[in-house]
């Protein structure tokens, strides 16, 4: 897709709304998403036609994809895959690949501060996480240990990834860098 200021100045704007909900609310809000994802598809069909509107779905599908396995073994929330695939939807698939990268490094980041910030609630973890991979490597089977919720355990608030690691993106696509794919 092409990289044109409007498209860079919106999604902007959608991305900083997204990591401000997500860090107050720990949510990013189905309206915020949907509309983004919706205005994305309008946009890009009335822009270029038909053309536009598959590179708009593809987008968002792609966003979607590379956030579904995290989501689907709880490390990222719903309201995190719906905005990478929003972003999908106005970047594009090849685009925002290159975004989930720097968003993924961004993310780990933030991670490894929140673990060394709170080292007492995360003590013990990694080597609960050590015994349950050595036994399903052991195994075959994978006995993951019981999720229970602890309300003094930080969250990660992955939506501010999303916003760091797409603003990273945006604005080494504008100063003329081409990525790998």
């Amino acid at each position: 897709m092409e990289a044109n200021s409007f498209v860079y100045v919106l999604l902007s704007i959608i991305l900083t709304i997204a990591a401000f909900f997500d860090f107050y609310n720990q949510r990013i809000p189905n309206k915020l998403t949907f509309t983004a994802i919706l205005a994305a598809m309008l946009y890009y069909g009335y822009a270029h036609g038909i053309h536009g509107l598959i590179l708009s779905l593809t987008g968002l599908a792609v966003g979607i994809a590379v956030l579904f396995l995290p989501y689907i073994m709880g490390g990222t929330g719903a309201g995190d895959v719906k905005l990478m695939g929003a972003v999908g939807s106005w970047l594009g698939a090849k685009a925002v690949f290159s975004a989930f990268l720097l968003t993924a490094l961004f993310g780990g980041i933030y991670a490894l501060l929140i673990i060394l910030l709170n080292q007492k609630i995360f003590k013990g973890y990694f080597t609960k996480a050590f015994h349950t991979m050595l036994a399903f490597l052991l195994t075959k089977k994978y006995i993951p240990e019981p999720v229970i919720e602890d309300k003094n355990k930080p969250k990660l608030c992955y939506g501010i990834a999303i916003a760091l690691g797409t603003f990273l993106y945006m604005g080494l696509a504008i100063a003329g860098y081409e990525f790998l794919i």
